[in-house]
């Protein structure tokens, strides 16, 4: 396709490796994806500016970044100040050092900043570059007139736009005035256990997510709590596994289940072979979000085969009326989850096979990476 690199600037990637990166396991196994057709360099953050080999194909420049996620970054905290100085003035050194060895494209995955520190570095070294929007670039950056006047600049300048959501594209092309193109966001899930989900109760309940309001675990939590003694009759075991900002709110709720007698097992943070073999061993995912587009859990689910049971929130209604894929709430209430918890518990999970196979169909890694490459050199 071409002699020279792919360079991919993001701000979430793998730097403990222990799950907690959230979007970062998506985007190592994108970066991959990419570099079995071209050689790649991706910058992004780490415990401090250096330079590291991924891969025999993918090399790493790191820009130092807080031990917390950035997305948590407040500008009127002194010390968070600071951080954000250090990031955006080393994301843009790294992009530019990145570009300036020899690149043919640009991939900015999230907008902000990223994206900028792309169109930044693009301009500069006369190429094109793409832009992958995420739902806080839209629903939360979007918001806030200054930032959102940086990203209509950086869509309007990108090559192409991608959004991991169907309602998420729509608004970007409002903010940006062009063309936004859906692409969802998937991870390279392998197949730690080929067994199917049990037909019949009692069965095995996961929530693999952060712990934050958005994600809806304390909802999850509550709609558990309203589940009758016959209901948990039907349950042989609920995992919460993940972390985050609800962290004793999470604990507390789930000792209050365990303290009734419930089968309730808290985790933490799962490596991506610990969260391959939590889905295995699960018959049914839950997700309880109150705002989503198309989680990366629910196509860990599809490709792993599991039914879901989900609130109605952006794309899943679309993608349920397309092709049903477990149970979806009346709302994204605790009461309406419990009693969508209810329907799944007195549901064979082997009814929901053919639209779980049809949606795991559609996030395929590679083709995913092969179409981003295609329309980068084709159109860019």
């Amino acid at each position: 396709m071409t002699a020279r690199s792919f360079v991919v600037v993001t701000s979430s990637f793998p730097i403990r490796g222990d799950g907690s990166e959230a979007a970062g396991s998506f985007v190592a196994d994108l970066a991959q994806a990419l570099a079995n057709e071209i050689p790649l360099r991706v910058v992004a953050p780490g415990v401090a500016t250096q330079r590291e080999r991924w891969s025999d194909r993918i090399e790493v420049l790191r820009y130092a970044a807080p031990p917390f996620p950035l997305s948590t970054l407040k500008p009127w905290h002194p010390y968070h100040l600071n951080w954000i100085r250090r990031v955006m003035a080393g994301g843009q050194a790294g992009t530019r050092a990145a570009v300036g060895a020899g690149a043919a494209h640009v991939l900015a995955l999230w907008g902000l900043p990223c994206g900028e520190w792309a169109r930044s570095a693009a301009r500069e070294a006369g190429i094109g570059y793409s832009t992958w929007l995420l739902g806080s670039d839209v629903w939360s950056l979007g918001r806030l007139p200054v930032l959102r006047t940086l990203l209509a600049r950086v869509i309007r300048q990108s090559a192409q736009v991608y959004a991991d959501g169907y309602r998420l594209a729509d608004e970007a092309c409002r903010i940006g005035g062009r063309a936004v193109e859906f692409l969802p966001s998937t991870r390279a899930i392998g197949s730690a256990d080929s067994s199917m989900p049990r037909a019949n109760p009692p069965y095995r309940l996961l929530f693999l997510g952060r712990w934050h309001a958005n994600k809806g675990v304390d909802l999850l939590l509550d709609a558990l709590a309203q589940l009758t003694a016959d209901d948990w009759r039907r349950i042989e075991r609920v995992e919460v596994q993940g972390g985050g900002p609800m962290d004793g709110l999470v604990r507390a709720r789930t000792e209050a289940l365990r303290a009734a007698g419930h089968p309730v097992e808290i985790g933490g943070f799962l490596d991506k072979t610990e969260a391959e073999a939590a889905l295995a061993r699960a018959d049914w995912v839950l997700l309880p979000s109150r705002i989503e587009s198309i989680p990366v859990v629910f196509s860990d689910a599809m490709k792993s085969g599991r039914p879901v049971v989900a609130t109605p929130v952006g794309d899943l209604p679309v993608l349920f009326a397309h092709s049903p894929f477990g149970v979806l709430a009346a709302d994204a209430e605790a009461s309406a989850f419990a009693r969508a918890l209810q329907s799944a518990l007195a549901l064979n999970p082997a009814a929901c096979a053919p639209g779980i196979r049809h949606h795991a169909a559609g996030f395929d890694l590679t083709a995913i990476a092969r179409r981003i490459l295609q329309k980068a050199f084709d159109d860019g």
